[in-house]
């Protein structure tokens, strides 16, 4: 059995969903920020997938650029996280009013 593109592209949008659900019905801010990163990878292996499919490093260059704007999201995701946890460990996302200071 020969695996192709399509099956990629299923594993992408299956992985995209569930982070689109984990982000839409947990209210927890790390978990929230957890499927964020999920469904990012979703979106790097598409563009993987559509370079590889198109014989183009389009595709991999947009997944470096998609890289490093994943890293700077978690630099300062997980520093907003850290600090909400910090004064409430049960925050949820609906808390964001406690970095007001």
């Amino acid at each position: 059995m020969d695996v192709t593109s399509t099956w990629y592209l299923v594993l992408a949008a299956l992985i995209f969903a569930i982070g689109a659900y984990g982000l839409l019905i947990r209210r927890n801010p790390l978990v929230m920020f957890m499927c964020v990163e999920l469904m990012l990878n979703s979106v790097n292996l598409t563009f993987v997938t559509f370079g590889r499919e198109l014989r183009d490093l389009g595709g991999e260059v947009s997944v470096f650029f998609v890289l490093v704007v994943a890293a700077a999201e978690v630099v300062i995701g997980l520093a907003l996280v850290v600090a909400i946890t910090r004064r409430r460990p049960d925050a949820t996302i609906d808390d964001i009013s406690v970095l007001k200071g």
